[in-house]
């Protein structure tokens, strides 16, 4: 009786989880705002805290720590906007030269090594295609238009959702704590002590990956902006703040960054020194990454694999758009927490313990442990009972 019991519990917490996870994904496109704000939220949580204990109430410390970050947040898009700015029109402005020293440059470079037809980079025969299919390009147009004329509706939602950003931040902010103890005391009391461990483990992996990773970065984002910049780039700062937003998965700003810096060399100087110059700072850059930033400022504590990484990236994005991709590390991190919890449980249950009968193969099969640490295993030949009388 106490095992249907337990088989019925478990059905019921498995229905209970495959309706949230089938309502984050019905309600993806609604929940950005709220998962920006929560995350938010979650940053500004434990200096909450820390001024509450220094006796100031709950709603005080809230406003004092939205207050800080709402200034904190505007005056880097004040600083930020106007150099992006100054780096788009250079880019704008260079682009010819980009495209002449691809087709006087690079193309050529390319027929001669791979042996291709010269015309296939052929600019006159490039624009005599797209001639020939002017009408479908202008068709595709005309349907973007009447979509964008159409989409006034999701415009107003998007500026909606910039203006809710702030204000359930400030409420999560303020009722983090309250919030907590609720979902905690809703919890079955069966699982709740399971749970309320894994939500720990959960908060410590969260707390050096989220904030960890926000200054690693920032500080892959100035050094390689200030590093490009002093080796000359015109659009160096533009390349390296690219970089650094994208450093978060791994090795995709790095390799974004150094090829798009290595032909913003090659086309503004044209020379092998400042493309020496380049990678150079991009080889400081993941010295300085690998061996400071990411030990000193996220730790070994999250353990997440480059390759799990690039997946839970990939994975969010198809299932939930951007909003996969903003939650991907973290969901991947208390994943991570699960699935370790899981092992555990694993290893500890008589599947893994229970001895089973011995198989005759294997006792045929003599291990021989080498001096170097290596083993050697040999197969005895089966004894054959028809002895010779």
């Amino acid at each position: 009786m106490n095992h249907d019991k337990d088989i019925s519990r478990r059905w019921q917490l498995f229905a209970i989880t495959a309706v949230i996870v089938y309502l984050v994904w019905l309600l993806a496109p609604v929940l950005m705002p709220f998962a920006v704000a929560a995350m938010l939220a979650y940053l500004g949580d434990p200096l909450a805290d820390r001024l509450e204990r220094l006796g100031l109430n709950r709603m005080w410390a809230a406003t004092i720590v939205f207050v800080v970050i709402m200034v904190a947040v505007v005056g880097v898009l004040l600083l930020l906007i106007p150099l992006i700015a100054r780096q788009v029109e250079n880019l704008v402005s260079n682009l010819p030269r980009y495209g002449d020293w691809a087709q006087n440059t690079v193309w050529p470079w390319l027929q001669a090594r791979l042996h291709l037809d010269p015309h296939t980079f052929d600019s006159d025969r490039l624009l005599t295609a797209i001639k020939a299919h002017i009408g479908s390009i202008g068709g595709v147009a005309t349907a973007v238009l009447g979509k964008v004329s159409r989409g006034g509706l999701g415009i107003a939602m998007w500026l909606t959702n910039l203006v809710l950003i702030p204000v359930v931040a400030f409420y999560l902010l303020r009722d983090w704590d309250r919030l907590v103890a609720k979902v905690d005391g809703m919890l079955p009391r069966s699982i709740q002590p399971t749970i309320a461990h894994l939500a720990s483990e959960s908060d410590k992996i969260l707390g050096a990956f989220v904030r960890g990773q926000l200054l690693v970065m920032l500080a892959l984002g100035v050094f390689y902006g200030a590093g490009l910049g002093l080796v000359g780039l015109s659009v160096g700062l533009l390349i390296g703040m690219v970089a650094g937003l994208l450093s978060f998965v791994p090795y995709l700003g790095f390799i974004i960054g150094f090829v798009a810096a290595i032909i913003a060399a090659l086309v503004q100087y044209g020379d092998w020194t400042h493309v020496l110059l380049v990678c150079g700072v991009f080889a400081v850059g993941q010295l300085l990454e690998g061996y400071v930033l990411v030990p000193k400022l996220v730790g070994d504590k999250i353990g997440l694999h480059p390759v799990a990484v690039i997946f839970a990236v990939l994975a969010g994005g198809y299932l939930f758009g951007f909003l996969g991709v903003l939650l991907a590390l973290p969901a991947a991190s208390v994943i991570m927490v699960l699935l370790r919890y899981l092992i555990e449980r694993y290893r500890m249950s008589e599947l893994y313990n229970e001895a089973g009968p011995e198989d005759p193969v294997v006792a045929e099969v003599e291990v021989v442990a080498r001096r170097d640490g290596g083993v050697e295993a040999t197969v005895e030949p089966p004894q054959d009972d028809r002895a010779e009388p």
